[in-house]
């Protein structure tokens, strides 16, 4: 199976791009990388459900390990090598703990909480369990 950044459509109504999904080219199943199933279900539960009118999201915009797929894939590359992902995930992570002391040093609890989850999503992905093509 092939990862790619695909456009998900609930209801007609509310597009949401760069989903990261899991294809196979030979009996054209799909299926949404688990790890972010949680948080697309979230997006289209706040926006998607009641909406009337047409909706566009960018999921990179609201969850990191989609950013940094999307930030891979958009170098142009047809296939994502393992350890450059690795390597960008790491960044993203020291990015958020510099971050996260700077938030600390603020005193700022809410901004704390939001990046101490960002880093849970982060640190919590696996690359070694997705070792398959990523185009």
């Amino acid at each position: 199976m092939n990862l790619l950044l695909r456009t998900v459509i609930f209801a007609k109504q509310t597009e949401i791009r760069n989903v990261p999904v899991f294809t196979c080219p030979n009996c054209s199943r799909s299926e949404v990388l688990n790890y972010v199933k949680k948080d697309l279900t979230d997006l289209i539960a706040k926006y998607g459900k009641n909406s009337t009118e047409k909706q566009s999201f960018l999921f990179q915009e609201s969850n990191d390990l989609v950013n940094v797929l999307f930030e891979l894939f958009s170098k142009g590359s047809k296939y994502a090598h393992i350890a450059e992902l690795e390597k960008m995930l790491q960044e993203r992570i020291n990015q958020l703990l510099d971050v996260f002391l700077l938030a600390k040093t603020m005193n700022d609890v809410e901004w704390m909480e939001d990046v101490q989850k960002r880093l849970k999503l982060l640190t919590g992905f696996s690359v070694g369990a997705y070792r398959l093509n990523m185009n």
